[in-house]
């Protein structure tokens, strides 16, 4: 798939990679997948302190009105409206949403399912939620920065943006050497659909995936209305690890990046050219 080709081009390739990821993450859900791991009672019991072991969120979540985004699986969106939250997930997979459905219904709980894709909101109104909470997906669609323009619009002014996503340099991996390095074999200016490869450690079968620059991560964000006020680095190193396990790459190369940001203050529209006085 090209990116480069002119709109018509470039919005046929984005369909094309959106019904590719739609498949793999139906998949996914229907195999029992560990991204589609629901909420166990456990969880639910306490389920602010399951969400957020970084102390980011408000002490409570009643009443507050919460996007899950990208989110379908039946974790974090049940375990926000066990915490009071009304609850509004969205996903592009029907069979994730599915899984919502479900578990919402086993525990007496209410929540709002939209099937749609991150960068379109469309269904969403302006300013509807206080919180929005994204997992790793941003990976999956071509631009970054779309998925923060529909955020900072569905967002109030001062709500709270939690969102993970795949750090550059782990999808820039390609293999191990045979001295147990890892090899950045992908471009860091790579346009397009991620190239298949050996390691495929941090990699979701059959899905299509993208890499976004630190520019676009970090400074997108704050370029689409966003103040940055933490972030955090997710520990995957094993020092025990093998070679090639898991926990051996996550001593070289972190997978994960978390950001906490706040929606800042819309800007006034301004009133012409300022008045010059002599």
């Amino acid at each position: 798939m090209e990116f480069d080709k002119g709109p018509i081009d470039a919005a046929a390739a984005r369909a094309a990679s959106r019904a590719q990821n739609r498949n793999a993450w139906n998949r996914l859900a229907e195999s029992g997948s560990v991204f589609a791991k629901v909420a166990t009672d456990d969880e639910c019991r306490n389920p602010l302190a399951t969400l957020d072991g970084r102390g980011w969120l408000p002490r409570s979540v009643e009443g507050l009105d919460v996007l899950c985004l990208a989110s379908g699986g039946g974790w974090q969106g049940i375990l926000y409206a066990a915490a009071g939250a009304r609850v509004t997930i969205v996903d592009l997979s029907p069979e994730m949403l599915k899984l919502d459905e479900r578990e919402a219904a086993r525990r007496g709980l209410n929540v709002q399912l939209v099937e749609a894709s991150m960068d379109e909101l469309g269904p969403l109104g302006e300013a509807s939620f206080d919180i929005v909470h994204q997992p790793v997906s941003t990976c999956y669609v071509p631009n970054v920065v779309a998925v923060y323009r529909e955020v900072a619009r569905v967002l109030r002014v001062g709500g709270l943006y939690l969102s993970q996503h795949k750090q550059p340099a782990s999808l820039q991996v390609t293999h191990r050497d045979s001295k147990d390095r890892y090899v950045l074999g992908i471009q860091y200016d790579h346009e397009g659909p991620l190239p298949a490869v050996p390691d495929r450690s941090y990699r979701e079968s059959g899905a299509v995936e993208f890499l976004h620059s630190w520019s676009d991560l970090i400074g997108g964000l704050c370029r689409a209305g966003f103040v940055m006020e933490d972030l955090a680095e997710p520990v995957r190193a094993d020092s025990m690890a093998a070679a090639g396990e898991i926990g051996h790459r996550g001593r070289h190369v972190p997978p994960y990046v978390r950001i906490k940001a706040r929606r800042a203050a819309r800007e006034a529209p301004s009133a012409g050219p300022p008045l010059w006085i002599p």
